[in-house]
């Protein structure tokens, strides 16, 4: 694949991402459904394992958040239908989720905070520049009152999402976002061209991988391990602070890893929210084995 061709197919899995869900069913409103079925309707905006709960995963859509059992079965938590991007769970309090997005009456739903666990949200802060959209968003796990979001530029806030300030431009051709486990000023950013790192607190970005390709995710964990897909290499890992990258695994069959869940160090489980780029088809893959083997979540009944 050329890469005009490869930057094409990345240019879709950025707009199913984070343009808001531009094909997806408006109408849609199953409260129990399944993951199959949830992907014919609506887009996938965020996963994460609940803490609570690690056989049971968080699922943000452009229709609601829901939970989604081992058996692909779903159920949407949250009591609206509103647009969750950004979705993050606090870091150390697995009762407190954080998003942004869109209402479905329209406009933005500024930074928004929810403490029953995804049944009901409000807005804690607008953001700078009034109610803010941050697609992509992250909480410090070095230290949970410091919330990356980007909307307009990248910004900070210090207090737990109550106040913003702009630090300033978002490294260009941004797809997602994460903040170190091991320094509260550390930053990682997928771009189109390719995985970058701030040691600033997002002020100046330098190359974190040798190859320049697309990364379309990065994630870290409370341990300081950091995941990130690149297009052509595949799941790397590498351990902070150094980042000696190991490739974990490319057999995905040439789909892109748009969101990723890690479950408890134990456990080795991962989620993975996917997409095809040819078809922008949207599913969720599974491993059992820290990444190096997957399948269809359906496919997992325990």
């Amino acid at each position: 694949m050329s890469n005009r061709t490869l930057l094409y197919f990345l240019m879709i899995a950025v707009t199913v991402a984070g343009a808001g869900g531009f094909l997806a069913n408006r109408s849609f409103s199953a409260a129990d459904t399944t993951v199959s079925a949830l992907a014919k309707e609506t887009h996938f905006h965020g996963i994460a394992v609940d803490p609570s709960d690690p056989s049971r995963v968080y699922l943000a859509t452009h229709h609601g958040l829901y939970a989604v059992a081992p058996d692909g079965s779903a159920s949407r938590i949250s009591s609206t239908t509103d647009d969750f991007m950004g979705f993050t769970p606090h870091p150390a309090d697995p009762s407190v989720l954080y998003a942004s997005g869109h209402p479905v009456s329209g406009g933005n739903l500024g930074f928004i905070v929810s403490t029953d666990g995804g049944k009901s949200w409000k807005q804690l802060a607008g953001g700078v520049g009034g109610s803010v959209d941050f697609h992509q968003m992250d909480v410090s796990k070095a230290d949970p009152n410091v919330i990356y979001g980007v909307h307009g530029g990248l910004q900070i806030s210090k207090d737990g999402g109550r106040t913003w300030q702009m630090i300033g431009p978002a490294p260009g051709g941004l797809i997602d976002l994460a903040a170190s486990a091991k320094d509260a000023n550390t930053l990682y950013a997928a771009t189109k061209g390719g995985l970058v790192k701030s040691a600033d607190g997002g002020r100046s970005w330098q190359g974190a991988f040798p190859k320049r390709q697309p990364a379309t995710m990065v994630q870290t964990t409370p341990e300081g391990e950091v995941y990130a897909f690149i297009v052509g290499t595949g799941l790397i890992r590498a351990s902070e602070p150094k980042l000696t990258w190991r490739q974990i695994s490319n057999g995905l069959g040439g789909a892109y890893v748009l969101h990723l869940a890690i479950g408890p160090t134990v456990s080795r489980n991962l989620y993975a929210v996917i997409l095809q780029p040819q078809t922008s088809e949207q599913t969720i893959m599974t491993s059992r084995d820290g990444g190096k083997t997957w399948s269809s979540l359906e496919t997992q009944i325990n």
